[in-house]
């Protein structure tokens, strides 16, 4: 399993010239990430001096970046396993007509799954994306930096998730499956383009 890689045997295996992991399993490693530094700052504000008024909040953050973090982890390999079906749909046979409708069949399924994946990724990754950027609004101001990286990461998983969405869906014949996932998508989108100017905020330098 990928997850189970160190992260030196990872970015080589990510560098090979095989096919995976690649950028999906990537963006849901970023996200899984970024989770993980959102969780660090509400758990480094918790109990913390000064900001005993936010520490229920904190904790409820805590507790989602952490349910997220194990969701994003397990669409590392989810990712990649997803797309080794589309891998191994294309060298079923083509010896006769149930054979190749069989296999058009496998292919269409295996690029449906490979779109699921990321969708789910891209989506999880905008949830951490608010969690990230109220931590920092409200979180430990000595963590604000980890927020803010948190944040950033969230944001390149978020596109790097609806590239693949994308990319896989214009394999995909059902054109109402294309068009829902389209849809979904583009949705996600225009919400992370609503965070732009807070992130931009957060960034400035005074």
């Amino acid at each position: 399993m990928l997850v189970d890689l160190t992260v030196t045997e990872f970015s080589e295996k990510t560098a090979s010239g095989e096919p995976l992991p690649g950028g999906g399993s990537v963006s849901a490693l970023a996200a899984a990430l970024a989770a993980a530094l959102a969780e660090m700052v509400a758990n480094l504000t918790v109990g913390k001096r000064g900001y005993e008024d936010h520490g229920a909040e904190m904790q409820a953050i805590s507790a989602e970046a952490r349910k997220l973090r194990s969701a994003m982890i397990g669409c590392i390999d989810r990712d990649a396993d997803a797309y080794q079906q589309v891998l191994s749909a294309f060298r079923l046979t083509k010896g006769n007509e149930a054979d190749k409708t069989r296999r058009r069949q496998a292919i269409e399924e295996g690029y449906k799954q490979a779109a699921r994946v990321p969708l789910s990724v891209a989506a999880d990754a905008l949830k951490i994306l608010e969690l990230a950027h109220r931590g920092v609004s409200q979180g430990n101001r000595n963590a604000a930096s980890d927020g803010i990286v948190a944040a950033l990461m969230a944001k390149s998983a978020v596109l790097g998730a609806l590239s693949n969405v994308r990319i896989n869906l214009e394999a995909i014949k059902d054109e109402a499956f294309v068009r829902d996932f389209t849809r979904r998508a583009r949705e996600i989108r225009e919400k992370l383009d609503g965070w732009e100017q807070r992130l931009q905020s957060t960034l400035a330098f005074s």
